[in-house]
């Protein structure tokens, strides 16, 4: 295949004529796909550390919309036209993927039909963020492509007052008020102060022309968002039936709304079981919900929230080492930080990793965000809850080890293809990091060795993990059954809302954002989804291989193919003798 950092411009394809792709002209339509996906996403080829296209952005105007469209037909017909038992057995892995990926790049441009029904697609259209969080090439260098890339804001929020139907789902539009102000917030304060860090000179004068410009076209979206389309906002956010069960084929789930729901429900029923049985070895005289409120006023000071998660980590990491649970590629540590000012108001704990691609900023942050000094005693307690002991531990553990930064470790010292390493889907990337939640704790982490000889106070200990992790599964669960109904039964956002906090225990507030994620992220129920297909999975290939079978040999197999649809590997994996 060709390198991927010699694609500059898409390719022409040219179908052959007869019967079928030859592998050799399998190979060439691969590098096309990529490189017509680069090329109609330049911000994200930055993500992935492919520097050709920087500074680069296509303004999503009806036009550029409509080659997408075309593109995804073009594409998916040629790989249909494709001769497969002629391809190797890692050419017929990367057909699919790149089938999946166009599937649902297509679903979500002409049934989810984001350009049209959704506002945040144009503020995350315009997430500038890489350019700020990594240090692949000098700032003054990277500001400059940030003003070039801001130069289009005007005819991108022009595209989006041209594009977005009349009416729209007013849960969704009151999200896009929210984002567009963040916006405008962003690029006002936060990029401005970074960008003034190169010193005065014609790259910061030209920036800082094109940000105010940018600036004042966020708060303008916002007026007409507020007096255009929120007026006349309804409750059509669900997609039907036909459109889920199309977002699930799109995904490479062979499973009906109903299934996925049913599968929902009875993991809702057994979680709510196990979070009841921890609490009650942590005190059987006091409610389940009241337990786990008193287990999350145990945490760090506002001082020692950096200095905990550090020591959490080694810990973690040496667990993983020492149980042979995984193979870790790599003695490179991710860096704990504070979550960068821009990102605190959105984010609680993230991995920043670089792309699979990236040479130069290779560094990884562990973010944490921390207290800010401007609350009230009150909000700095309730923030502090949320960093409680034991669900920090069960945060590092989905962000760290052996969740996300596992996976692009792994990932970067794989054999796998130019396409398994770009393209990846929602239900692997999630359902491993919360799978692994669940998986540490079951194999002992933070538990007694001998359950029988415990102490009670290490017995109690180690239901707090188990309540803690159980808290998390029980509102990923939430998720799933909120956006099968939400989408599929007419559930309302105030039912919906109601569910999460009845369900997983959530106030009034966190609940309404969890469910109103729901109307335009479908997909969050890949969480638990994900993490299911990857314990089914792990059971089927324990009874193939029988004595061989290990947890670490699963592990390491399971994350050396990329990202791809966790169907696809099944069918890899359980064909291996």
């Amino acid at each position: 295949m060709r390198n991927i950092h010699g694609w500059l411009v898409i390719a022409a394809i040219v179908l052959p004529q007869g019967s079928g792709f030859a592998d050799s002209d399998f190979q060439a339509l691969t590098a096309d796909i990529i490189a017509s996906h680069l090329q109609a996403r330049p911000i994200q080829a930055v993500k992935y550390g492919i520097h050709e296209h920087d500074g680069r952005y296509i303004v999503p105007d009806r036009e550029m919309l409509a080659r997408e469209s075309a593109r995804f037909a073009r594409f998916l017909e040629a790989l249909d036209r494709v001769d497969r038992a002629r391809l190797t057995a890692s050419e017929q892995a990367d057909w699919r993927i790149l089938r999946q990926t166009l599937a649902k790049d297509r679903w979500e441009l002409e049934v989810q039909r984001q350009p049209w029904r959704d506002p945040l697609f144009y503020t995350r259209n315009l997430d500038v963020s890489v350019y700020l969080k990594r240090d692949f090439k000098p700032l003054h260098e990277r500001v400059r492509d940030m003003a070039a890339i801001l130069r289009h804001v005007p005819a991108t929020l022009a595209a989006a007052r041209d594009n977005l139907d009349l009416v729209l789902a007013k849960p969704v539009v009151e999200s896009g008020i929210k984002s567009a102000q963040g916006m405008a917030s962003f690029l006002e304060k936060d990029l401005a102060d970074e960008a003034g860090k190169i010193g005065d000179g014609p790259i910061l004068d030209e920036f800082r022309r094109v940000n105010t410009i940018a600036a004042a076209e966020f708060r303008s979206f916002v007026a007409w968002l507020t007096q255009a389309r929120l007026p006349t906002a309804d409750q059509s956010y669900a997609l039907g039936a036909a459109a889920f069960a199309e977002m699930l084929r799109a995904d490479d789930v062979e499973m009906s709304p109903a299934d996925v729901l049913e599968l929902g429900l009875g993991e809702l029923k057994r979680e709510q079981a196990r979070f009841a049985a921890a609490a009650a070895e942590i005190d059987p005289t006091a409610s389940a919900v009241d337990t786990y409120r008193a287990i999350q006023r145990e945490h760090p000071t506002a001082e020692g929230l950096l200095p905990e998660a550090r020591k959490n980590v080694e810990l973690i990491r040496a667990f993983l080492v020492d149980r042979n649970i995984v193979t870790i590629p790599s003695e490179v540590r991710p860096i704990i930080a504070e979550t960068l000012p821009p990102f605190r108001a959105t984010s609680f704990a993230s991995m920043s990793t670089p792309g699979p691609f990236e040479k130069k900023a290779t560094e990884a942050y562990y973010y944490i965000t921390p207290v800010d000094a401007t609350w009230s005693p009150k909000q700095q307690e309730e923030w502090l809850t949320a960093y409680n002991y034991y669900t920090t531990d069960v945060l590092t553990i989905h962000e760290a080890y052996p969740g996300h930064y596992l996976q692009f470790l792994a990932l970067n010292a794989s054999p796998a293809s130019d396409a398994a390493k770009l393209f990846h889907t929602y239900a692997f990337v999630e359902g491993w990091a919360h799978y692994a939640e669940q998986m540490l704790i079951e194999e002992g982490f933070a538990q007694p060795t001998d359950a029988a000889t415990a102490s009670k106070e290490e017995r109690v200990r180690a239901a707090k993990y188990r309540l803690a992790q159980s808290g998390e599964a029980l509102l990923r669960i939430c998720r799933l059954c909120c956006s099968v109904r939400m989408h599929t039964e007419n559930m309302s956002l105030d039912e919906a809302t109601r569910f999460f906090m009845a369900n997983c225990h959530y106030e009034l507030q966190p609940a309404r954002q969890e469910a109103t994620r729901g109307t335009f992220d479908p997909g969050y129920l890949y969480y638990t989804l994900g993490k299911l297909q990857i314990v089914k999975l792990r059971e089927e290939w324990r009874e193939q291989e029988g004595a061989r079978f290990t947890l670490q040999r699963f592990h390491d197999e399971f994350l050396s193919h990329g990202a791809p649809p966790i169907a696809l590997l099944r069918d890899v994996m359980l064909k291996r003798r």
